[in-house]
C-alpha cells in the first residue's frame, strides 16, 4: 500500500504564470524566502521590511514604486553612499528588476546600483580610523560584499543598453563605467 507523500512544496520553485499568449514566464523575485531578512541589518535596524519594498517596486504603480525605491534606497545605501550589512543580499534582486519591463522606475534601480558600486565610505572611514575594521560587526566587509554583488552581474548590462528607452541606456553607461574600474 502506498502512502500520499508527506512533502511540504518548496518554496524554491519559481512561480510560473502562463500569461494570455500560453508562453511561461517566471515570476520575479522568487528568491526572496531564501534570504534572511530578518536576521541582517540595514540602516533602521532589521531589514525585514526589504522583501514588501522590493515587491512594491516589482509589482506597484509608477508612485508606489518610487516610493518603495526610495525606502529601500534609505535602507541599503543611505546618502547615496553608506551601505549596509543587508545591501548585498538585495543587490541580485535590484538587477533582476532593472531588467523587467514592467517596472516603472528601472533608471533609478539602475542608479542605484551605481551608487552601490561607487561606495567607499567605510574603507575611507577605516583607513582614517583602522580600529573600525576590529568592530564585531564590521561594515568595511559589508561594503566591499555589497559592491561585488554589483559586479558579479556585470554580464547583464548588455542587454540594459541594448534598451530603447534612453534614460535606462544613460543609466546604464554610467554604471558600465563604474564597473570598469
Amino acid at each position: 500500500m502506498r502512502s500520499a507523500s508527506t512533502e511540504q512544496p518548496s518554496s524554491e520553485r519559481p512561480v510560473r504564470r502562463t500569461p494570455p499568449t500560453g508562453v511561461v514566464r517566471t515570476t520575479p523575485l522568487t528568491a526572496l524566502s531564501r534570504v534572511p531578512w530578518a536576521d541582517i541589518q540595514d540602516s533602521t535596524g532589521s531589514a525585514a521590511a526589504i522583501p514588501l519594498l522590493l515587491n512594491g517596486i516589482a509589482w506597484g504603480d509608477a508612485e508606489t514604486a518610487r516610493s518603495a525605491l526610495e525606502d529601500l534606497r534609505k535602507r541599503i545605501c543611505q546618502y547615496g553612499f553608506v551601505v549596509e550589512q543587508a545591501t548585498a543580499a538585495t543587490v541580485p534582486f535590484l538587477w533582476e528588476l532593472a531588467q523587467l519591463p514592467h517596472v516603472s522606475c528601472r533608471p533609478q534601480i539602475i542608479q542605484l546600483l551605481k551608487a552601490i558600486a561607487d561606495a567607499r565610505q567605510w574603507e575611507c572611514t577605516a583607513a582614517a580610523y583602522p580600529k573600525l575594521l576590529n568592530r564585531r560587526e564590521n561594515p568595511v566587509v559589508w561594503e566591499r560584499a555589497a559592491r561585488q554583488a554589483v559586479r558579479a552581474r556585470r554580464g547583464d548590462l548588455g542587454r540594459l543598453m541594448a534598451e530603447q528607452d534612453t534614460e535606462i541606456a544613460r543609466a546604464t553607461s554610467e554604471l558600465a563605467r563604474a564597473l570598469s574600474d
